[in-house]
């Protein structure tokens, strides 16, 4: 079998993909022009110590994604040990929010979470989420029946080695099972002290509003990028008008808003971007303008790719709170940074109208807002 095409950007060299090089560049940059002494303590001082509001829950502007710490979506199983030193590290550096599932893995995302995070309980929030059915390993179907719940919140509870579980979504809609029972369910799991807040994932608005009629939710969790902009078609106005925070996934376009890959990047068939529309090659060809105004505004700004489009995110809302998820220290750094980047209202203005006249390829379709996922 020949070799798939790298992933990397073939702008680069010397080992490094763009996203490295630019990041190298502007540390060496930063290093250079701090005193001595502020170098240092920047190795000990959290990198960010702002908050954002879950419902009643506090948490740091960014959270850690946890899906790609496990096998079977980007990238091989990583070092266990590696990741649970990553994500004490988020923790050192001021991160309080994690993100993870039942699904991912399916279980090893929770055990690898729970065990890094055993030190630091009462410190930090975890989410998980809950909607499936599995036999061993295997899942088979989406399931959020009462029962299911009861025992996948059971199972969280023990891998996460937690006694409640600070944000419970359900992580996709199940057509068998209304909205109303799940929120119904949940309900009786915060009243029973297992679970203390309850959220949705890719949910469209008129589901949002039943659930809430029900229980309170907390959170909605949906992919929201500078490319992928679909909830702003009615999701993102039901959770300011609810009082609902809105947790976004795949903030960087799964690592295309990074500038890590080009036109000619091509993905092996165990990366899930191999499937993804927005890496066809005719969608990443159409789809470089719109990369190309992320890198200008990046050094307009002083920063990297990720670190401009996280911010632009933070910049819509004040109960946005993106969790990327990297296996990368560096990557952790660096996406941390953006929670120190800026707007002025006249720039925001202008990014928008400059993003609103460029047509991507491999988005969803406007009207998918409308539609549970």
């Amino acid at each position: 079998m020949s070799k798939a095409p790298t992933n990397r950007s073939r702008n680069s060299g010397f080992g490094f993909d763009r996203r490295e090089f630019v990041l190298a560049g502007l540390a060496i940059a930063a290093t250079a022009m701090l005193p001595r002494s502020k170098v240092c303590a920047s190795t000990t001082q959290p990198l960010v110590s702002d908050r954002r509001r879950l419902g009643s829950l506090e948490v740091s502007p960014l959270g850690l994604g946890c899906m790609s710490m496990v096998a079977g979506f980007y990238n091989p199983a990583p070092p266990k040990q590696e990741m649970i030193a990553l994500i004490r590290q988020a923790v050192e550096q001021g991160v309080t929010f994690f993100d993870t599932a039942e699904v991912y893995g399916p279980f090893t995302s929770e055990e690898i979470v729970g065990e890094a995070l055993a030190p630091f309980k009462g410190e930090v929030v975890i989410a998980t989420k809950i909607g499936f059915d599995f036999q061993g390993n295997r899942v088979t179907g989406r399931n959020s029946r009462p029962e299911n719940i009861r025992r996948a919140v059971e199972g969280s509870l023990r891998r996460l080695r937690v006694e409640t579980i600070d944000l419970l979504y359900q992580h996709r809609a199940d057509p068998n099972v209304p909205v109303e029972d799940v929120a119904g369910t949940v309900k009786e799991l915060i009243q029973q002290g297992k679970v203390k807040h309850f959220g949705l994932s890719e949910m469209a608005p008129q589901t949002i509003r039943r659930a809430h009629v029900v229980q309170p939710v907390a959170a909605v969790q949906s992919e929201y990028s500078l490319m992928e902009r679909v909830v702003e078609n009615g999701v993102l106005s039901t959770c300011e008008e609810l009082g609902i925070a809105f947790v976004p996934w795949g903030p960087t376009a799964r690592a295309f808003l990074t500038d890590r890959f080009n036109e000619y990047s091509r993905f092996a068939q165990e990366d899930r971007r191999a499937s993804v529309p927005i890496f066809t090659p005719e969608a990443l060809t159409a789809n470089m303008p719109l990369l190309r105004l992320v890198r200008d505004w990046a050094l307009r700004k002083g920063v990297t790719p990720a670190q401009f489009s996280l911010a632009w995110l933070l910049a819509q809302k004040p109960f946005i709170v993106p969790i990327p998820g990297t296996t990368n220290p560096h990557h952790l750094i660096e996406n941390i940074g953006a929670a120190g980047v800026n707007f002025t209202a006249a720039e925001l203005r202008e990014i928008r109208a400059a993003v609103s006249q460029i047509e991507v390829q491999g988005v969803r379709a406007p009207e998918s807002a409308n539609e549970d996922q």
